[in-house]
């Protein structure tokens, strides 16, 4: 496998769009997930890269940085992370890590996070071999 991660780009909204309703099994909107993506995908405080294997996207991984007070700096936060499958345990998602660990880093951010939800168990070991530190719980207020 020649899988390589570049910088996502307008023409990946199709499969991103594809990668997002797998990460959440739920049909979303494609109208809204494209608006918001577009949006996204051209904020300088957004990383969006995709890994690709035979010119096709086979994962991606989103992520946002943010100032805060209480970190003094720049803290980046990974948003959605997904990889098709028939592709896992093939060092695809270390691959994407990688380079949004070194990206973020790049772009001044002091710390990198990632939520998931605790059912995600499978998630949760991988992040966990990519050295996070299992110190915060996330609370959620839904509207």
């Amino acid at each position: 496998m020649a899988a390589f991660i570049r910088e996502a780009s307008i023409n990946d909204a199709d499969a991103i769009y594809q990668f997002v309703c797998a990460l959440q099994n739920k049909e979303f909107d494609k109208e809204s997930i494209y608006k918001i993506y577009n949006s996204n995908l051209y904020n300088q405080d957004n990383l969006y890269l995709v890994a690709v294997d035979a010119s096709k996207p086979i994962g991606y991984v989103s992520c946002h940085l943010q100032w805060l007070l209480h970190h003094q700096g720049k803290v980046a936060e990974i948003q959605e992370m997904y990889v098709k499958p028939e592709y896992r345990s093939q060092g695809i998602g270390k691959m994407l890590m990688m380079d949004v660990k070194e990206r973020s880093k790049a772009l001044g951010a002091v710390q990198l996070e990632v939520t998931t939800r605790a059912i995600r168990e499978g998630a949760i070991k991988f992040y966990k071999r990519e050295e996070f530190d299992d110190s915060h719980k996330k609370l959620v207020y839904y509207f």
